[in-house]
């Protein structure tokens, strides 16, 4: 969900972790008219892959980048797997309520790779998609949830933070980047918190 940098700026950011202690009282926003959710079908991993390659200029995906990230459980995947589709039907997002079975020794539900084409970002369409996977995540019996970004995407962060996911301090590397997002994002939930290495 982030925007490529200008011309000549090449930035990395810090990858970075985010959890939610609980899944109770998520948030929920409605669709603008015209958009829909719907859940994986056979055949959308060539979806997936346009949306991704169209937005996300921090990662590279290659023919195989969804079958390593997802692998072939087709019944799963439409469990847990969403698209945003614009009124033409065209998919043109999505997000997935996947899972991490040992994080610290607990199972976490995971927010993971969710994506919007540039050209459908800003309008909103964000929230309605991260809402569907967080309840998702909820109604599939996850207690809590993560999800795994980079500090460049600044707008994602923001969001997150929004639906009420916090930063994960693991170590000094972590304190770092996110000192550095308490700066970039000055006026929003982070600017009172001061981070330490547990």
């Amino acid at each position: 969900m982030s925007k490529e940098p200008a011309v000549g700026e090449k930035r990395k950011g810090w990858n970075v972790r985010m959890v939610r202690p609980d899944l109770r009282s998520l948030p929920r926003f409605d669709l603008p008219e015209g958009f829909a959710l719907r859940r994986y079908v056979q055949g959308d991993e060539k979806a997936w892959l346009d949306i991704h390659r169209r937005s996300d200029w921090l990662s590279r995906h290659d023919d195989e980048s969804f079958r390593r990230q997802f692998g072939r459980d087709e019944a799963m995947l439409a469990d847990r797997q969403y698209y945003l589709v614009c009124p033409d039907g065209e998919p043109i997002g999505t997000a997935t309520a996947w899972f991490d079975n040992d994080y610290a020794g607990l199972s976490w539900g995971r927010l993971h790779w969710v994506a919007i084409v540039p050209e459908f970002q800003g309008r909103g369409l964000a929230k309605p998609l991260v809402a569907a996977a967080c309840e998702r995540m909820a109604t599939l019996g996850h207690e809590r949830a993560l999800l795994d970004t980079n500090t460049e995407r600044v707008a994602a962060i923001g969001l997150y933070l929004r639906f009420g996911f916090v930063p994960d301090i693991r170590h000094e590397q972590d304190v770092t980047a996110w000192r550095l997002m308490r700066d970039r994002l000055p006026d929003g939930p982070l600017a009172e918190r001061s981070f330490k290495a547990p």
